[in-house]
């Protein structure tokens, strides 16, 4: 092939090159070919012996040859034989053997010829060892090449999708793996792994998203303004007191010691029978020290059970006469059911003989029964709060505070989720594919429901993959967790919106996003304000689709937390169109511009409004 122009100097891997007159055109026709001619971002070849070292198009000028800047004489400062081309090229790697390899061992030199770089070429920088185990969402953007992407390098990874609003990241997320559920390796797909799509707007719950039919998939309708799907959690992730003590805002010096204490003995009640002997214990124990613990805490109780809905005769006579304090009365109540007590000369009930209370037992242990295990938790706590302050082992007043927000918090969730005994249920409850779909949820939801929910797949997960590696067994099955809008969740700037959360859920994700591939546990995370996600996960991610990004803190943060984006494709990111994108990361060789297919049919809920279209209809 004909020489385009010489190197003249080199300095790193950035080679000057002296342009000949003739080069100086966008394409070339070159056997049978349209190629790239030397412009910016295109590739050019270095020829030195029998290696080809393949290269970049950094920045062009001109350099007078007749003028200097300060020259009085213009008139033939543009003539042809007054101007030189030269070009900047960036090495990227050689081809050896028909291959394309990353290598440092061949640098330009001066006097090395450059040449147009061919199809061939192209293909092979392009290439992918293993063709068989791809897939493809698009073509290059310069070449109209077609792209492979590597199923084990790229989905066995974490995978970071940036991009503003509009850019097409969500259409690239859903080609993604819409192409990976439509490859060869499908039915395998469904039977070894589970996907997960935390769906903040609502985006991917159509028909046949992801190319798999509604009956197919589980998609959980979340919501906290009307009608509600139910997330299964189990009680083993629920029941953990930090995660208690975090959810209900606990105070480290009095109220966490208690939520721990309490679930600890709740998870010893092993059913209703427990329960009902445990709490009907208490009663007798109130009744008989009444003395000491007084009537308010006698109220307190019956309050408790009636809230719960028991009905009981014995009940309501107690508490009209423990509201009017005629403590003589109570005395005849009790001995009208059945107890016998001694009586001291301030009127109070000290001792009496033990006896089952009529029918009381047997109605909360029923009423028990049926309530949600959310309603059983906070029942329970409310009689653990009785059992603890009534004989001042504990100060009311400093877990009275924690009470309004158990309430209110489990009274929030109830709807929202449903525990469950076992993890095996919470596998069959889950399939291959699940949508998440919170766009009808308020904030403090949508904060809070993911990362129950990411913390408790990633910890069934890592059990399994634990216990199978422990025996040298390997890896059977994986999970693959794909969050959009993921600043959402990964916000480290906690202070601005208020999350108490933000230390403990960022831990759990810094946790997942550097342990998880030893457990087969992968991360998907796109967003339009990469800046706004914690630098730590960032710089945890392996692979990258970059879409259009012009704010200076994102590009900054993608500059600071990406290896491999290079100073050129950096400032290409605000150039980029629709639909365009850089990938770069562990699994490519080269950052390489996409341009990635457009579903017609088949697409996320994203695209945009055509306001003349709305108002003309």
């Amino acid at each position: 092939m004909e020489s385009l122009g010489v190197i003249v100097a080199v300095d790193g891997d950035i080679a000057t090159v002296g342009m000949y007159n003739m080069s100086n055109d966008s394409t070339f026709l070159w056997d049978g070919n349209l190629l790239n001619g030397p412009k910016i971002g295109a590739f050019l070849t270095i020829e030195q012996n029998d290696i080809r070292i393949i290269s970049t198009v950094i920045s062009e000028k001109v350099q007078d040859q007749q003028n200097t800047v300060n020259s009085e004489q213009f008139d033939n400062r543009y003539r042809k034989n007054s101007i030189n081309r030269i070009l900047m090229l960036k090495t990227q790697g050689v081809i050896e053997k028909d291959k394309f390899q990353l290598t440092s061992q061949y640098v330009p030199m001066v006097g090395n010829k450059v040449v147009i770089t061919t199809k061939e070429d192209v293909a092979a920088i392009y290439a992918v060892d293993d063709i068989d185990s791809t897939i493809s969402i698009g073509k290059s953007i310069r070449e109209g090449q077609k792209i492979n992407l590597p199923i084990n390098e790229f989905f066995a990874s974490h995978i970071g999708i940036f991009g503003n609003t509009g850019s097409g990241k969500s259409n690239t997320l859903h080609k993604l793996y819409l192409e990976l559920f439509k490859s060869k390796y499908r039915e395998s797909i469904f039977k070894k792994s589970r996907f997960v799509v935390i769906d903040f707007n609502g985006e991917y719950t159509q028909e046949k998203q992801f190319g798999i039919e509604n009956e197919q998939k589980g998609i959980f309708r979340i919501s906290t303004r009307g009608k509600t799907d139910k997330i299964p959690i189990t009680k083993e992730y629920f029941l953990d007191p930090e995660f208690l003590s975090l959810l209900f805002s606990a105070r480290r010096a009095t109220q966490v010691p208690f939520l721990k204490n309490a679930i600890r003995k709740y998870k010893e009640i092993k059913n209703e029978h427990d329960f009902g002997k445990l709490e009907i214990g208490l009663l007798e124990s109130i009744l008989k020290s009444l003395s000491k613990v007084g009537l308010p805490i006698l109220e307190e109780w019956i309050s408790i059970a009636q809230e719960m809905g028991i009905e009981s005769e014995f009940l309501d006579q107690l508490q009209k006469v423990s509201n009017l304090n005629k403590t003589g009365e109570l005395v005849k109540i009790l001995n009208e059911n059945g107890y016998m007590q001694d009586i001291v000369s301030q009127g109070v009930i000290t001792k009496y003989g033990r006896s089952k209370l009529p029918g009381l037992e047997q109605k909360l242990q029923k009423v028990y029964e049926e309530k949600s295990q959310l309603g059983k938790l906070l029942y329970f706590l409310e009689f653990q709060k009785i059992y603890v302050t009534a004989w001042a082992a504990t100060n009311a007043e400093h877990i009275n505070p924690l009470f309004s927000r158990i309430e209110e918090t489990l009274n929030s969730l109830e709807p929202l989720i449903e525990l469950v005994d076992e993890k095996t249920k919470v596998e069959k409850e889950f399939k291959c594919l699940n949508i998440i779909s919170l766009v009808n949820t308020n904030q403090e939801i949508k904060r809070l429901i993911p990362m129950m929910l990411s913390k408790m797949l990633y910890d069934i997960q890592k059990k399994r993959i634990s216990e199978k590696t422990s025996k040298g067994e390997a890896i059977d099955c994986t999970c693959h967790l794909i969050i959009d809008e993921a600043h959402n969740i990964l916000n480290a700037e906690h202070i601005k919106n208020g999350d108490n959360w933000q230390d403990y859920r960022l831990s759990i994700f810094e946790e997942i996003i550097k342990e998880g591939r030893k457990f087969g546990f992968y991360l998907t995370l796109a967003s339009q304000r990469p800046a706004d996600i914690s630098p730590t996960i960032m710089s945890q991610i392996h692979n990258f689709f970059i879409h259009r990004l012009v704010n200076d803190n994102d590009l900054d943060m993608l500059s600071r937390t990406v290896p491999s984006l290079d100073k050129n494709s950096y400032k290409m990111l605000p150039t980029l169109g629709k639909g365009e994108a850089l990938v770069t990361g562990s699994t490519m060789k080269i950052p390489m511009l996409l341009k990635v297919d457009k579903e017609e049919s088949i697409r996320p809920k994203s695209d945009d409004i055509k306001l003349t279209t709305l108002w003309e209809s």
